[in-house]
């Protein structure tokens, strides 16, 4: 399980460390795409397999589905870590999602997110501000 929030910063060839609890867990190889609401997500290569069996559950003849698919699968790219930890982001990644120096790197449960660290604090700043109600809305499908 990935749990936490960690600042680094992108070195100059596009390298970030990813934090040691985070490495751990992962193994020699994962994958690191696009993610949702403007960040990177690295999946472990065991939970990539898992995320396509449910993609190929999905109707390809449905346009939205098409373009999820695209859109994830595309840009990704199988990573490994370097003797120090970093991982390199390559620059059509990072510039998707405006990753220039500053990052936040999150656990997110199943996976890991990358952000660039001023987006993911208006993202919090936010989401913070209803927390509360987005708590209780899901709480039937939590306790159901």
């Amino acid at each position: 399980m990935f749990i936490g929030e960690y600042i680094h910063n992108l070195d100059s060839k596009g390298r970030i460390i990813i934090p040691s609890r985070f490495r751990d867990e992962l193994e020699d190889s994962f994958i690191l795409t696009r993610g949702l609401d403007g960040c990177l997500t690295i999946y472990s290569l065991k939970q990539w397999e898992k995320i396509f069996e449910e993609l190929n559950k999905l109707p390809n003849t449905k346009k939205a589905t098409r373009q999820y698919i695209h859109m994830l699968t595309s840009k990704a790219c199988e990573c490994s870590f370097d003797n120090q930890g970093r991982i390199a982001i390559p620059a059509f990644l990072s510039k998707a999602v405006n990753i220039v120096k500053e990052c936040a790197v999150i656990g997110v449960n199943d996976h890991i997110e990358i952000w660039d660290r001023e987006t993911w604090e208006t993202y919090y700043d936010q989401a913070s501000d209803s927390f509360e109600e987005v708590a209780e809305s899901l709480s039937d499908l939590l306790n159901g």
